[in-house]
């Protein structure tokens, strides 16, 4: 039972790596391609309306699909009861905001994103039906098909029907149309896949243990979309379509790769974690070995974001665009504390406190709500900065928590932060240095950014190299596991430097 729990989860992280990195180069060059096409107004409408369809999608959701990935036991009436009741929340939704769309273009002083919204409703149904079967195939750890259906769901959308239409001068539409075209591919490949029961069944028996956990992941849901959303949701009323555009590009890029490695990654570690709940000392070591994994690894990597976010943002999308670079650099730095915040959530879940999570983030919707009401209306780098200091607040309540329910303590968690400093601190002095050089050669931001890059990322590669020990243990472990295929040699020198281990699985399954 634990060396299969071990193979499906090492299976899982590996396809959700994959699934990560080309999801990725498919998500930075459609938007870059439809940026420059559409422009920041275009961007800025979508955005608006996209604020208020990730609103509905968690309300047509309301949790009763993830009573599937969390319950130790499955029949056929879990499934059957939690599609008919997706369905019926879905359509709710979806008719709720449709009639609402002309009152919710009123409070963003827009009217042009009232038909917009109304057309984006639809996906408020298709979501909702989707995800029974995404569940079923996290529960089983199917994360494989899961990558798929996200990749070929993101194709079909945004190059297949986004890219021509944007081409053709469709505008906002461009987006409404690519984004309805992935949520229908992705509900017809995972129903494929699955072809879960879609006989109705409104109430039986094991119903209320279904209902239980719906209502605690709506809730937690609730104050998840408030904390993430509210940013856009006040910078859209006190300034402008062009103000959010430029706004959201910032945060799209910060997030791109956050989100990706959060939605692939939370599901597996929550669904193994459901299988775990009993052995919290292997619990425990896997959370430290994420943690070790997010701040020595990780980490880094967003702080030379962060550093050659400006001339980035002038490579990629143009001088129309360039108010976007401080809003990219800011919320890179906060991605890690995002990153540490999705991957606590789980410990929690999976120790009896799942209801914690909505409880300890209230205090904190009420400060970034305060905050924002203030400021909001000084421009989009003030907004990014509560952003950021939202997200480390968070990380800090809940990462807190779930330490103290696996008895994890400062002493554990004080090499992985100085060691994640070192690595973020000598990421930022090379990038810099380089980009002082690449300068010299003229106006233009590519060779500042060529030269911040690659002078960072070169002396990270060096740094470790000569100072294994930098890394740790724990990290080298789960880079010898998880990273695309390293040189053996290469494995061997750091190991041997860091007296790696597994530390969640037997050497021998690894390589079976």
């Amino acid at each position: 039972m634990s060396s299969d729990i071990n193979k499906k989860s090492v299976s899982a992280v590996k396809w959700a790596a994959m699934g990560t990195v080309l999801m990725f180069g498919l998500q930075l060059v459609t938007q870059v391609v439809l940026a420059r096409l559409l422009g920041p107004e275009n961007y800025g409408l979508f955005a608006m309306g996209l604020i208020v369809l990730t609103f509905s999608n968690f309300l047509a959701d309301f949790g009763f699909s993830w009573g599937l990935v969390q319950n130790r036991t499955l029949s056929e009436e879990d499934v059957r009861f939690t599609v008919t009741w997706q369905a019926l929340t879905g359509l709710a939704a979806m008719s709720l905001l449709f009639f609402m769309a002309p009152w919710i273009a009123a409070y963003f002083k827009e009217p042009r994103i009232a038909p917009v919204i109304a057309w984006m409703s639809l996906t408020c149904l298709l979501n909702a039906l989707t995800a029974p079967g995404s569940s079923l195939l996290r529960r089983a750890l199917d994360f494989r098909w899961l990558n798929i259906i996200q990749v070929i769901s993101y194709i079909v959308g945004y190059l297949l029907v986004g890219l021509p239409l944007a081409y053709a001068g469709a505008g906002v539409w461009t987006l409404v149309c690519a984004w309805l075209g992935q949520a229908s591919t992705a509900l017809v490949l995972t129903y494929a896949r699955t072809r879960f029961s879609l006989k109705p069944l409104l109430w039986y028996e094991g119903a209320r243990r279904s209902t239980n956990v719906g209502v605690t992941v709506f809730v937690t849901n609730l104050c998840n979309w408030c904390l993430n959303n509210m940013d856009r949701v006040f910078l859209g009323r006190f300034l402008n379509a062009h103000a959010v555009g430029v706004y959201a590009v910032g945060y799209n890029l910060a997030n791109t790769p956050n989100s990706l490695f959060l939605s692939a990654l939370q599901p597996a570690f929550l669904a193994t974690g459901a299988k775990l709940q009993d052995d919290l000392p292997r619990l425990r070591d896997t959370y430290l070995s994420v943690l070790a994994t997010i701040w020595i690894i990780i980490l880094p990597l967003f702080v030379l974001l962060a550093m050659t976010a400006p001339d980035l943002i002038g490579v990629l999308y143009g001088k129309v665009w360039q108010e976007s670079g401080i809003v990219l650099s800011i919320l890179a730095l906060a991605m890690p504390a995002y990153i540490t915040w999705g991957m606590s959530t789980p410990i929690l879940w999976n120790t009896g406190g799942k209801h914690l999570e909505s409880l300890l983030q209230l205090p904190l919707i009420v400060l970034a709500g305060a905050a924002l009401v203030l400021w909001a209306g000084q421009g989009g780098a003030v907004v990014a900065m509560i952003a950021a200091g939202t997200l480390l607040a968070r990380a800090l309540v809940v990462g807190s928590v779930a330490c103290l329910r696996l008895q994890v303590g400062p002493g554990d968690l004080a090499p992985l932060a100085a060691r994640g400093l070192a690595m973020g601190l000598l990421a930022a002095a090379g990038s810099w240095g380089g980009a002082m050089l690449g300068s010299l050669g003229g106006s233009h931001p590519l060779p500042a950014f060529l030269g911040g890059a690659l002078f960072g990322g070169l002396t990270l590669l060096l740094a470790v190299l000569a100072w294994p020990e930098l890394l740790g243990a724990r990290a080298v472990g789960m880079l010898a596991r998880f990273s695309p295929p390293l040189p053996a040699r290469v494995v061997s020198y750091l190991r041997a430097r860091c007296g790696a281990r597994d530390n969640l699985l037997d050497t021998r399954e690894l390589h079976e």
